[in-house]
């Protein structure tokens, strides 16, 4: 297997590089091979792009305000009974679907 050297990496990149490996927990050599590879076309770009901008909101919230959320949003886990009605208990049981009914809005 051939070996190159890659020359005019500047230091951001170098540190963006270093970066990515980090996130996703492989070589910096391996991070650059499968940037490559998927650049290229002999690889598909099928990984989910991650999102950290509100990392710094992660593990912030106290008791009391996961306490005030919960109260808040309470009224989310009832079904309204005025416009929900449950499906009949035939339906979807012959493809082995639970017959517990299903609310629908």
């Amino acid at each position: 297997m051939p070996t190159m050297t890659v020359r005019g990496i500047d230091g951001k990149l170098a540190q963006a590089l270093k970066n990515k490996a980090h996130q996703e927990g492989v070589s910096v050599n391996a991070m650059t091979l499968r940037l490559i590879r998927e650049s290229l076309g002999f690889e598909k770009m099928g990984r989910v792009a991650g999102y950290d901008d509100l990392d710094h909101l992660a593990g912030t919230w106290t008791q009391e305000d996961a306490e005030e959320f919960r109260h808040a949003t309470a009224v989310f886990e009832k079904i309204d009974r005025l416009r929900g009605k449950p499906r009949p208990s035939g339906r979807g049981q012959e493809r082995g679907r639970s017959s517990r009914p299903i609310w629908c809005v």
